[in-house]
C-alpha cells in the first residue's frame, strides 16, 4: 500500500459508481469492473465529502474523526486509493475562493 497524501486534495474517482448497501456501499469501477466494499456508512459519507474539502485531513476533521477511528479511516482510504476508488484532484486556486 502506498503512503497516503492526506494533506492533499482527494475526490471520488469519476470511474466509480457507489451503490448504497445496509453495511455501507459497493464501489464499482466502470473500467476494471472491480467491486470494492466500503464497510461502514461513516466511510461512505467521508468518501462522498472529500471533494468538499481542501485536503483529506480537512475532511477527516469535519467528520470529527480522531484517535483510532481516524487511523482506521486513513487505512481504509489508503486501500481505496490503491483500488482507484478515490484519486488526487487539483486544489481549487486561491483566487477562485475569494
Amino acid at each position: 500500500m502506498q503512503p497516503l497524501a492526506s494533506d492533499q486534495a482527494w475526490t471520488l474517482s469519476s470511474s466509480i459508481g457507489l451503490r448504497p448497501e445496509p453495511f455501507g456501499a459497493l464501489a464499482y469501477h466502470f473500467e476494471s469492473r472491480r467491486l470494492v466494499f466500503l464497510k461502514t456508512n461513516d466511510l461512505v459519507d467521508l468518501v462522498r465529502s472529500l471533494a468538499d474539502h481542501p485536503t483529506m485531513n480537512d475532511a477527516l476533521d469535519a467528520a470529527g474523526l480522531e484517535g483510532r477511528r481516524r487511523t482506521s479511516h486513513l487505512t481504509a482510504l489508503a486501500s481505496l486509493a490503491d483500488a482507484g476508488v478515490i484519486e488526487l484532484r487539483s486544489p481549487i486556486p486561491a483566487e477562485a475562493t475569494t
